[in-house]
C-alpha cells in the first residue's frame, strides 16, 4: 500500500529544474541544479483522513489547487537534489499515512479522589490561615 502510493506519486510528479543559490561556485550561475517537484494531492486518490493529515503536514507547501510543491537545493548536482526531493515527498506521504493513536480515557479510583480532595482542603485551610487576623 505505502510503496504503491509512493510509486504512484513519483509517476505523477512533475519536475522542473531552476537556478539554485548556495554551494556550487560558478556552476550555480551556469546550471539549473535546484529541483522543484510538483504533485497533485487529489490525483493520488487518498482517503479523506489521510488527505487531511497530508494537508496539515504540507502546510504552505500545498497550493489552493491541491499541488504539493517541494524545492530541493541542498546539493550541487541535479541528481542529488532530485533524489532529495523524492525522499522528502516519500517521508511526507509516510507521515500522512500514519494514523495517530487515540487517547484512552483514564478514570481515578475512589482512593485517588479522596486523596485529591484532602489535598485541596489542606491547601484551602493553609490559605485561610494566611488571611487578615481579627483582634
Amino acid at each position: 500500500m505505502m510503496a504503491d502510493l509512493i510509486d504512484r506519486a513519483h509517476a505523477l510528479a512533475e519536475e522542473s529544474f531552476i537556478a539554485s543559490s548556495g554551494p556550487g561556485g560558478q556552476n550555480v550561475n551556469k546550471v539549473a541544479t535546484a529541483v522543484q517537484l510538483r504533485v497533485n494531492a487529489y490525483a493520488l486518490r487518498l482517503a479523506p483522513a489521510v488527505f487531511n493529515r497530508l494537508k496539515i503536514l504540507a502546510g504552505s507547501r500545498m497550493t489552493q489547487a491541491g499541488d504539493i510543491v517541494l524545492t530541493a537545493r541542498n546539493y550541487r548536482t541535479q541528481e542529488a537534489n532530485r533524489t532529495d526531493a523524492r525522499n522528502r515527498l516519500a517521508e511526507l506521504l509516510n507521515e500522512a499515512l500514519k494514523q495517530p493513536k487515540t487517547r484512552a480515557k483514564t478514570r481515578v479510583n475512589r482512593i485517588g479522589k479522596v486523596k485529591r480532595l484532602k489535598g485541596k482542603k489542606a491547601r484551602g485551610d493553609l490559605k485561610t490561615k494566611r488571611g487578615k487576623v481579627e483582634w
